[in-house]
């Protein structure tokens, strides 16, 4: 396709022109500077629209970089930041020159204060907290300075406290309302839980909870910090570029494949070992079913080799040991929930995460027959397109849905943050004769036409389209296409994320000759901007639903307009393109949803729930006092209570799962669960109703065009 040409064209441009940066880059043993120095390249070489390296690019980094390390203002001084101040205008000399005193400085720095906040979280959650006390914190941290001295810091630490234990201290005096016990000490009676008991127990909570992330924070190296500082740099190019570390490069291509290889289960770090909090299902350790959520895993070996102690062990590293290509032996020690030890041996496969692939089900309604298909991502295997695709996928659920009689097709696409550029170009094929999908620019020049080719229509029947304010990207292109060929209604949000912009993972690896530092990691940048097939740009503004309907996240901030130095919207020629003909009165359809969802109370509900979350999530002034608290509480509880009949709500719409999954069952009780609960939460969905009720009007409007093609592809 032409977006593997201009992907290789681009490393061939930056290779070829990084020559001499190259053999700069062997004179130092550095490689956080051979880092800086690459990336830097990369991004001035490649970036869509590179921008100027200078004094007020070094502010931004500036601001950024304190603010991603302590966004709360809880670890550095007013005299830390004075002294890093001296290189607020300096950093774009550093970034060219690839010095990172500045960086060096910051790390140190931070490291000190994490240590000496250790000891000032432990020392405050000694003492009582004082809940009777009339006291307010301010939570809009943005606005609020860096403290003056150690005593204020340890003022606001006190009052961060106070208000992270709170919530706890409310539920273990109702313990105390309740009449539960406690025992003192192990081996002593129980006696009535007292307030005091309920105060004491509430900050050894909250240590707990610090505990557990400083534990976190200590495994962090040095150059997991140094990637924060290259990703705030990277970050000031747009939202959307991003280096990914060796490691993370790793859990991307898992994340866009929807599989590894690997035991098949999720994996939390505690002190005492691997703690196993979820099983996958049709994993390893699903099918040998000796292991079973609560396990710790405390020991790792490898076929014929000595076990290895993960116990206090990073848990990144751990999961190196513990994953291997398909068909290698691993053998665990492990620490059953009981208290037991046991050994057991486990046979490496590659391990899918089914909640990232396209899934189906019929929705029937009085006589009638309809399809739906969730799709959470535009996923594709990186190293075999052809192995397992978004598009193919839908493709088959098309089939299976027309085999068992559906009038019509909802393809969800709310919540999908996107993905790969390919399947959605042939996804859209999938629903249409031929024609443009997507226009596609780089900097500097013209563009290109992303366009369906094969003339075979797989679905030709009534389609709706669903989103909201983080459908992004590619769900964006399919939503913007079908909507341009007015083969669609879309019906969701005001408007979607607005992505615009289409980025490639270029290893950096590829782009020097030779290296002694080892992995280098990838950048995620952007390339290129795509638009609609009628010329505009989605970038900033999204696609703008047909049937605009509200949900919780109409009035909070979302979307591309609010992340940190987005691109600008902009518009290009439209590409030649024939809008479908295959509905009598395609904006009647629409004017007649607009209304109904307009008295529909169910709507009225939602919208008034979300402008409701907007005015909380405003509330920056924050009672410590417990009376003002639970006050507070019971007028939230009011509120929920309130709000519940949207979770209630009940659509008489019968959801089923299609026949093969039906025969997956037999062997799978955990895939049948899970659609079960896909299902009910489908029945509640006024969303899904009202595409219902929009697929029945274009049902009615269809105009026929004959048999249906042979399935694509």
């Amino acid at each position: 396709m032409k977006r593997n040409l201009a992907y290789s064209l681009l490393v061939m441009l930056i290779s070829v022109a990084s020559c001499s940066f190259t053999n700069k880059s062997f004179e130092t043993d550095d490689k956080d500077k051979l880092l800086l120095d690459l990336i830097t390249y990369v991004l001035e070489k490649g970036h869509y629209e590179p921008k100027n390296i200078d004094d007020d690019f070094s502010v931004s980094v500036f601001e950024d970089f304190i603010d991603v390390l302590d966004p709360t203002k809880r670890y550095f001084l007013e005299e830390d930041v004075k002294e890093f101040e001296q290189y607020k205008f300096q950093l774009d000399d550093q970034i060219k020159s690839t010095d990172i005193t500045f960086f060096n400085l910051v790390y140190d720095r931070l490291v000190q204060r994490m240590e000496e906040a250790k000891v000032i979280y432990k020392e405050v959650l000694e003492k009582p907290f004082d809940y009777n006390k009339n006291e307010t914190i301010n939570i809009d941290y943005q606005k609020m300075s860096f403290a003056t001295s150690k005593k204020e810091l340890k003022e606001r630490w006190r009052q961060q406290l106070k208000y992270a234990t709170l919530g706890t201290y409310d539920s273990k005096m109702k313990g105390v309302e309740r009449g539960d016990v406690v025992k003192e000490k192990e081996g002593s009676s129980a006696k009535p839980m007292t307030p005091k008991d309920a105060e004491k127990a509430a900050r050894v909570s909250t240590k707990k909870t610090l505990d557990e992330f400083f534990d976190f924070v200590n495994d962090l190296e040095r150059k997991d910090w140094f990637v924060q500082y290259i990703n705030t740099i990277v970050d000031e190019f747009d939202p959307h570029t991003y280096y990914f570390a060796p490691d993370e490069k790793d859990k991307f291509d898992t994340s866009m494949s929807g599989k590894f290889e690997g035991i098949g289960a999720r994996l939390q770090k505690k002190p005492e070992g691997a703690k196993i909090v979820d099983i996958i299902s049709g994993g390893p350790v699903w099918r040998d079913a000796r292991l079973e959520v609560g396990d710790q895993i405390i020991k790792v070996g490898q076929e014929g080799e000595e076990p290895i102690n993960i116990v206090g062990m990073r848990l990144d590293d751990a999961i190196k040991l513990i994953k291997g290509p398909k068909g290698t032996i691993v053998e665990l020690t492990v620490r059953k929930i009981d208290g037991s030890l046991d050994t057991v041996e486990l046979t490496r496969d590659v391990v899918e995460l089914e909640e990232s692939f396209a899934k189906s089900a019929s929705i029937i309604k009085s006589d009638e027959k309809f399809g739906i298909i969730d799709l959470p991502k535009f996923y594709v295997d990186f190293d075999d397109y052809t192995e397992r695709n978004a598009a193919t996928d839908v493709a088959k659920e098309v089939e299976r849905l027309k085999e068992e009689g559906a009038e019509g097709l909802i393809i969800d696409l709310r919540d999908n943050g996107g993905g790969s550029l390919k399947t959605v170009v042939e996804m859209a094929g999938l629903f249409i004769k031929d024609g443009p999908i997507v226009q596609v620019r780089s900097s500097g020049k013209g563009k290109d036409v992303y366009d369906d080719k094969d003339e075979r229509i797989q679905w030709d029947g009534p389609l709706v389209i669903l989103v909201n304010e983080l459908s992004a990207s590619a769900s964006e292109i399919l939503a913007a296409a079908m909507q341009d060929y007015k083969r669609a209604i879309v019906i969701g949000s005001k408007q979607t994320f607005g992505k615009g912009t289409v980025q490639n993972v270029i290893p950096l690896d590829n782009i020097v000759r030779s290296n002694d530092h080892g992995d280098l990691g990838a950048i995620k940048l952007t390339t290129q901007k795509f638009y609609r097939i009628n010329g505009g740009s989605t970038q900033l503004e999204g696609v703008k639903s047909d049937v605009v309907v509200p949900d919780k996240y109409s009035y909070i901030d979302l979307g591309e307009r609010d992340q940190a130095n987005p691109l600008k919207w902009d518009k290009i020629s439209p590409a030649d393109y024939k809008p479908w003909e295959g509905y009598i009165d395609y904006d009647q359809t629409i004017a007649n949803s607009t209304k109904r969802m307009a008295n529909n109370p169910q709507i009225k509900l939602i919208e008034e729930n979300a402008k409701w979350l907007k005015s909380e999530s405003d509330e920056m002034e924050i009672s410590l006092n417990y009376d003002a608290y639970r006050a507070d509480e019971k007028e939230h509880k009011k509120k929920s209570d309130y709000f519940k009949a949207i979770n209630e709500y009940d659509s008489k719409l019968t959801f089923a799962s299609l026949k093969y999954e039906e025969e997956l069952f037999v062997k799978d009780s955990v895939l049948r669960e899970k659609r079960d609960r896909w299902h009910k939460a489908l029945a509640k969905d006024v969303y899904v109703e009202e595409a219902v009720n929009v697929l029945e009007d274009l049902k009615n409007n269809k105009i026929e065009h004959g048999k249906l093609a042979a399935v694509k592809g």
